[in-house]
């Protein structure tokens, strides 16, 4: 029966593909704005990932995400230092600062500042120069994203110097950090540097890093630093949770996301219900001549839900595989933000079937409810 109910599937090959186009179109666009929504969001917390090391971000109480900066008093430092299952902590300054190139124009960059001594949350894929190299005088090192869009079409060169604060800076490295929501170049420096690079402020330490105990559990530190101090303390994770949690609660952005989403799951579902219908309909003949041999409505059923899964399997491969490559060329040609996890796949693969459950119980009725008679009259 699931043979015969295949060789009506493709009996007409316009119907069968239209079919699946309504389900590929509708996975493409699911898989593709989902993927690029996760991209979006996995640009918030690019920061918070690419520093490695300490387990606890220590912040002002009222601090909501990564970039809303409300600095502390440099005292804090060493009341975090002394509670109990603190292993070690250092200072972190984060901000955005202004620089005057060779050229005379200016450009906005985002400024991180690492502990003078440790140089804790230094970058990882260093591509020219050295970390050591930070402890020089008037020492920075810029990401390779943001000096090519500084420097367009020039080779990566070492030495270059420019102002910050009518302060001289010297790039001594380079090196390859994941883009951030911002986009600003990224300019990593020790943190008496960035003191001096960034605008007077009488508050100027960002955040606090700090490591728990070997034997300790990270919240439960996280939950001593609280108490004794009344900053704000989180592991890495919870930061990348508050962040991506403030985005999605305090932004547009996954409304905007959500209604193409489900734009293409109504347009996919319209498409492939209706073909299915005229397909079931052109073959009403055949479901009554399989009826009039005896073929039980359960069997009818299971041939149509065949069908359906049929479909639903090519379509969503075929969806799947589209955006999937869209993010492949969209990765290599342009700056667009393009992230599939796991998560999207299964979305997808729910929303698919879904299409092809509610396409197949919009033309099954009509079969079940077929008199058997109708292959004997003209």
């Amino acid at each position: 029966m699931f043979w015969i109910a295949w060789k009506m599937l493709i009996g007409n090959r316009g119907k069968y593909l239209g079919i699946v186009f309504g389900v590929v179109f509708a996975a493409l666009l699911i898989a593709q704005q989902s993927s690029i929504f996760c991209g979006l969001m996995s640009l918030t917390v690019s920061q918070i990932r690419d520093v490695q090391g300490p387990g606890i971000w220590v912040m002002d109480a009222h601090v909501q995400f990564v970039d809303d900066i409300k600095p502390l008093a440099d005292t804090e430092l060493f009341r975090v230092k002394s509670v109990p299952g603190v292993d070690w902590a250092v200072r972190f300054y984060k901000g955005i600062a202004r620089a005057r190139l060779e050229e005379g124009t200016y450009e906005q960059m985002i400024l991180l500042g690492l502990d003078d001594a440790t140089l804790v949350g230094a970058p990882a894929g260093i591509l020219m120069g050295s970390i050591a190299d930070l402890r020089k005088p008037d020492a920075v090192i810029i990401d390779d994203a943001g000096y090519t869009r500084i420097w367009p079409g020039e080779p990566f060169r070492l030495g270059r110097v420019f102002e910050m604060n009518d302060h001289r800076a010297v790039i001594v490295g380079i090196t390859k950090a994941s883009r951030t929501f911002q986009s600003f170049p990224i300019l990593y420096t020790r943190y008496s540097q960035a003191v001096r690079f960034a605008p007077p402020e009488r508050k100027v330490l960002s955040f606090i890093l700090a490591n728990p105990a070997a034997d300790l559990d990270p919240t439960e530190v996280c939950r001593r630093i609280e108490e004794r101090t009344g900053l704000q303390a989180l592991t890495r994770e919870q930061f990348l949770e508050k962040t991506i949690r403030y985005y999605l609660a305090k932004t547009g952005i996954p409304v905007n996301f959500g209604i193409t989403v489900l734009l293409g799951f109504f347009v996919g579902t319209a498409i492939a219900g209706q073909t299915f219908y005229l397909f079931t309909v052109e073959n009403i003949r055949q479901f009554g001549a399989l009826k009039a041999m005896g073929t039980s409505n359960w069997t009818i059923l299971a041939m149509v839900l065949s069908q359906a899964l049929n479909v639903g399997l090519v379509g969503y491969g075929v969806g799947v595989g589209l955006a999937a490559l869209f993010g492949w060329w969209s990765r290599s040609m342009t700056r667009l933000s393009f992230f599939m996890p796991w998560q999207v796949l299964a979305l997808t693969a729910a929303a698919v079937f879904v299409i092809v459950l509610v396409a197949s119980v919009l033309s099954v009725r009509k079969v079940l409810v077929l008199d058997p008679a109708v292959v004997f009259r003209g």
